[in-house]
């Protein structure tokens, strides 16, 4: 049958992932980094998915395709949701406690103190280690970030998958410095809390800026989504880099 439907331009598409986000019955993926239709009985032809893309890289179209299939949405989206269910993590949102008193989700703002250096290391110190930590506040993990922290005030924003950190080796001085770090996994938590989140972060303090980091591979681009999520749900838009980090270590855009 000939009938309305979506069309995904690949060449424009930025792999943000906004339309997946958007799209209620689940019809697009991300693959290799860029939205796919995953099945023309999943598109309902309505566009949702339209207003959310940057890049302008979706219209709707008329052509012949399958007649679109309300059971197997419903079916596909109780398929998703439990496989969510099975990888997602316990979160904490807002000003919620975990039920243990966890003091690992204290917070509280680290001062450095200046590093020593070959040079200004006192001679009968010989053996003191240096101290590289960028890090500026505690807790990093996104799910355990009380939204209200003085720490946030102001801040210059580092949105990282913790994949990052590992991969990178100079992630500190060259990416931590001066910046509030929060992390978080894309693949294994939920993104929708992440956009959530963040969109309280940017409500209620004066984000300065926003640097995101990720990983090469696809999934972690569900990280990028959630911050463009946020900043359009908040309406608050503050500058934005986002830098790509290779599996091998190296930054290979940003």
């Amino acid at each position: 049958m000939k009938r309305k439907i979506i069309k995904i331009h690949e060449e424009k598409c930025n792999g943000c992932g906004l339309c997946v986000t958007a799209c209620h019955e689940k019809a697009i993926e991300l693959v290799n980094g860029k939205a796919k239709l995953v099945s023309d009985i999943y598109c309902d032809g309505l566009g949702d998915c339209l207003p959310n893309c940057p890049t302008a890289a979706i219209e709707i179209i008329e052509r012949e395709a399958d007649e679109y299939d309300d059971d197997a949405v419903k079916a596909r989206i109780l398929e998703l949701d439990n496989k969510s269910k099975e990888i997602k993590h316990i979160n904490v949102g807002g000003e919620e406690k975990l039920p243990c008193g966890c003091p690992g989700t204290m917070a509280k703002t680290i001062e450095r103190k200046p590093i020593i250096t070959m040079e200004t290391m006192p001679k009968k110190r010989e053996n003191t280690n240096e101290n590289n930590s960028e890090l500026m506040q505690w807790p990093v993990q996104l799910n355990l970030i009380n939204t209200s922290a003085p720490y946030l005030k102001d801040a210059n924003l580092l949105v990282a998958a913790d994949c990052t950190a590992y991969a990178y080796g100079n992630f500190h001085r060259d990416f931590m410095n001066g910046k509030v770090t929060v992390i978080g996994c894309p693949k294994l938590d939920d993104n929708e809390h992440y956009k959530n989140k963040l969109t309280e972060i940017l409500k209620k303090n004066n984000i300065k800026s926003i640097t995101v980091v990720r990983m090469e591979v696809p999934c972690c681009s569900g990280i990028v989504a959630s911050v463009k999520s946020a900043m359009l749900q908040a309406q608050i838009i503050v500058p934005y880099k986002e830098v790509i980090i290779g599996t091998n270590g190296d930054i290979i855009e940003g």
